[in-house]
């Protein structure tokens, strides 16, 4: 599956990224719980959401301030497409003054797994 952007009004969603024109790295070292990272540092954590997206694993989604690309936050969308589900978390503690871009995040990639993936989220 290739990564799909998301527009959450106020707040955009993109796949992590760490290359020559943007990089998450510093965000995801200070935004993102260590158990979230499983063992890897940030740099390994972006490459491995990757492939989480080509094999449609695991869905990761960095919540973005429209007019910089700087990510906030952090939202993850795990399927069981056997089961017609998908956990969501988000493994993060939100910037300074992004817990509304977070809960935007969360109903947009919700929406997503629903509409786009017919997938009913759950706990």
């Amino acid at each position: 599956m290739d990564p799909v952007e998301i527009n959450a009004g106020a707040w955009y969603l993109r796949a992590l990224r760490d290359d020559e024109r943007v990089t998450d790295v510093p965000a995801l070292a200070t935004l993102v719980d260590a158990a979230v990272l499983d063992g890897d540092g940030p740099a390994q954590a972006v490459a491995r959401a990757a492939d989480g997206w080509r094999g449609g694993t695991r869905l990761s989604w960095a919540v973005c301030v429209p007019t910089t690309g700087e990510m906030v936050a952090l939202v993850v969308l795990v399927p069981d497409e056997a089961s017609g589900t998908a956990r969501l978390s988000t493994g993060t503690t939100p910037a300074d003054g992004a817990h509304d871009a977070l809960a935007a995040g969360v109903a947009a990639v919700g929406r997503f797994a629903d509409g786009a993936l017919g997938l009913r989220v759950v706990e």
